[in-house]
């Protein structure tokens, strides 16, 4: 609980940012390896392990956010750049879910905002 106080509110607003993020994954993979009605019966398999995989990159980064983020450590920063990456191809290549993009825009935004604001404690620049 130390470390938690210790934080900024830049940095704190940025971690429930990216958390928010992870947390949105999850249940989307959980969603679609719960309900893979949408599929035909050749790609219920498909679309199934789609959701496994997508349910574990949720529960990664939260976890990453969680632990190394919150502790300011480079690799979680560097690693949490899948979120907008994610997103983005989402949003680029018209992939589900929905057909409104308006949620992918909105994590892309919220991920980038919780990767850069907080640059400087990341990135902290060099005294001589």
């Amino acid at each position: 609980m130390a470390k938690f106080k210790e934080q900024t509110v830049l940095l704190r607003i940025s971690w429930m940012f990216l958390l928010f993020n992870g947390i949105g994954i999850l249940i989307f993979g959980i969603l679609v390896v719960t309900y893979p009605r949408i599929a035909g019966p050749y790609d219920l398999g498909l679309l199934r392990a789609l959701g496994v995989a997508t349910t574990g990159m949720g529960f990664f980064g939260i976890v990453i956010t969680l632990t190394s983020y919150r502790r300011k450590e480079r690799l979680a920063w560097l690693t949490l750049w899948y979120y907008p990456t994610f997103w983005t191809l989402h949003l680029v290549g018209g992939l589900p879910p929905g057909n409104d993009h308006i949620h992918q825009v909105f994590f892309i935004v919220i991920s980038l905002l919780g990767l850069m604001l907080p640059f400087r404690y990341f990135f902290p620049r060099e005294t001589v």
